[in-house]
């Protein structure tokens, strides 16, 4: 079995992955003062409570935007699980091009994207990632990555509204019942989540009108299920987008590593 680790902001998220198929997922808070024991005893216990053996992880691929605790996790897997650890950077020789103008400031989890586009859809995409940041890759069907936008995510948005007001509260990010809110709770749930929504929206037909008529649109990330239901311009949502195009990179740096061995 393989392991796939995104490492968020603000949540990382652990995929679980034999002959290609998606067998468990779990997502943690990304907790900076973790020790690598503390996180590789935690490891452990989430695989031994879905009725998996720890011990059987062989490898493990990590892409992280959070550089203090990317060696915590990296040394969580290799002493905790004994897996062999492959940290995804941009440095890392993938079969994926960064044709921007800084190609190494461009996160490890976009460059995963990248690959995943490159092989679960065969065609020019535009990936929406809701995470922290709600982020636009802009992929082309040989898997060049051209660009994209970043912009504040949902969540950022909604701390920033809570820490910056005196008195309003905080919300659970579900869509609510219509778009005027009749409670102070349903207008803060409504103006984040559509603010968001429109701003998808909206971006998505500019890099149309400015790159690719016809991309396909890919939401993934923490808030896609709830969010691309109520945007017009997503075709499709793949919530675990990154964590596959960790296992694709992890098959392609295994593959190098064993031919580079005969």
């Amino acid at each position: 079995m393989i392991m796939a680790l995104d490492v968020g902001n603000t949540e990382s998220m652990l995929g679980l992955f034999d002959h290609g198929e998606l067998l468990e997922h779990w997502r943690l808070s990304t907790h900076p003062a973790r020790t690598a024991d503390e996180l590789g005893l935690l490891l452990r216990a989430l695989l031994r409570e879905s009725g998996f053996d720890p011990d059987g992880v062989d490898s493990v691929a990590i892409a992280s935007v959070v550089p203090p605790v990317t060696h915590v996790f990296a040394d969580a897997a290799a002493h905790h699980l004994g897996a062999r650890v492959y940290t995804i950077e941009a440095t890392t020789p993938l079969p994926v091009r960064l044709d921007v103008d800084e190609p190494l400031t461009v996160g490890p989890d976009r460059i995963v994207n990248t690959l995943a586009a490159l092989q679960l859809f065969h065609t020019d995409t535009i990936a929406v990632d809701f995470g922290t940041a709600t982020t636009f890759d802009c992929i082309t069907a040989g898997g060049v990555f051209v660009g994209g936008i970043i912009a504040p995510g949902l969540n950022t948005m909604a701390e920033s509204l809570v820490r910056r007001t005196a008195v309003l509260p905080r919300v659970e990010l579900r869509p609510p019942p219509t778009v005027i809110g009749r409670r102070t709770d349903t207008a803060i749930r409504s103006g984040i989540l559509y603010t968001a929504i429109d701003a998808v929206d909206g971006i998505v037909r500019r890099i149309k009108a400015e790159w690719r008529p016809r991309a396909l649109v890919v939401a993934t990330g923490g808030l896609a299920e709830t969010i691309a239901p109520l945007c017009t311009t997503i075709d499709r949502v793949e919530p675990f987008m990154t964590l596959y195009g960790l296992m694709f990179a992890l098959r392609h740096l295994e593959k190098q590593t064993s031919s580079r061995r005969r």
